[in-house]
């Protein structure tokens, strides 16, 4: 199962429940970050930045700006706000699955 699947498989499904920023966090294995991502789903990261980019780029360290400009790449925004808002909206499970496929190119270079 890759980073994209294991964290789908954890957003909003029973048992976990998860919100979009958790649900990366939980597919790279940091169990250490999950309770204080709770608060940053649904536009509440830092700057309303999609949650799920927020904890992408929080695991990349360092190379969290190669995070951000791939993701706003391919969805053509980096806040929640405007990937909800604009057309075409971006659907939050596309979000997850972007942010943990980046994740793991970079981890994997």
């Amino acid at each position: 199962m890759n980073a994209a699947q294991k964290a789908l498989s954890t957003f909003r499904e029973p048992p976990f429940m998860y919100n979009c920023a958790q649900t990366i966090c939980a597919a790279f294995g940091r169990e250490d970050l999950i309770e204080s991502m709770k608060a940053c789903g649904g536009g509440k990261a830092p700057d309303g930045t999609c949650g799920a980019l927020y904890a992408a780029m929080t695991l990349a360290g360092d190379k969290a700006e190669t995070i951000r400009t791939a993701f706003a790449a391919t969805h053509g925004a980096c806040t929640c706000r405007e990937l909800k808002g604009g057309s075409p909206r971006v659907a939050c499970q596309d979000c997850v699955k972007t942010a943990a496929a980046l994740l793991e190119q970079l981890d994997n270079a």
